[in-house]
């Protein structure tokens, strides 16, 4: 499923020493790949932007208690960052993600299962080392 994205086409953020430029090309944007690659550090570089950006709502394991389909579902005109989405979403919320064109979405996990997506959407991490920063990229994982 590829559609464009309705809220960022890019989102460029420094922390320390990372840089994160993450290109997206797609409304959703699945973040898959093996453990230690960056993904959750990722997300936290994200979510410390959120203070300053309204335009992003994240979401992890730390809301487990909250009814995150709730959330989704009155959010609008915002890129929602999912980190443990195998574990934070059910089917229902899948689905409706799957056919919400208000908002935008990255979603970090591995289980990519009722989100309609191809292989338009799957992208993994890349860091490249550029002298005294390690830079984050996406890219497409197949």
């Amino acid at each position: 499923m590829k559609s464009k994205p309705v809220v960022m086409e890019r989102f460029s953020t420094e922390h320390t020493s990372f840089v994160l430029d993450f290109e997206f090309t797609n409304n959703i944007t699945i973040l898959t790949g093996d453990s230690g690659t960056g993904k959750t550090a990722s997300f936290s570089f994200i979510k410390e932007c959120m203070a300053l950006n309204p335009n992003i709502v994240c979401l992890n394991y730390l809301d487990y208690q909250k009814d995150i389909a709730n959330i989704i579902r009155t959010t609008e005109k915002k890129l929602i960052v999912i980190d443990n989405a195998d574990i934070l979403l059910d089917d229902d919320t899948r689905k409706y993600i799957a056919l919400d064109d208000k908002n935008q979405y990255l979603i970090i996990g591995r289980n990519p299962k009722n989100l309609f997506v191809t292989k338009e959407n799957l992208f993994e991490l890349v860091s490249e080392r550029q002298e005294e920063q390690i830079m984050l990229r996406i890219k497409d994982y197949l």
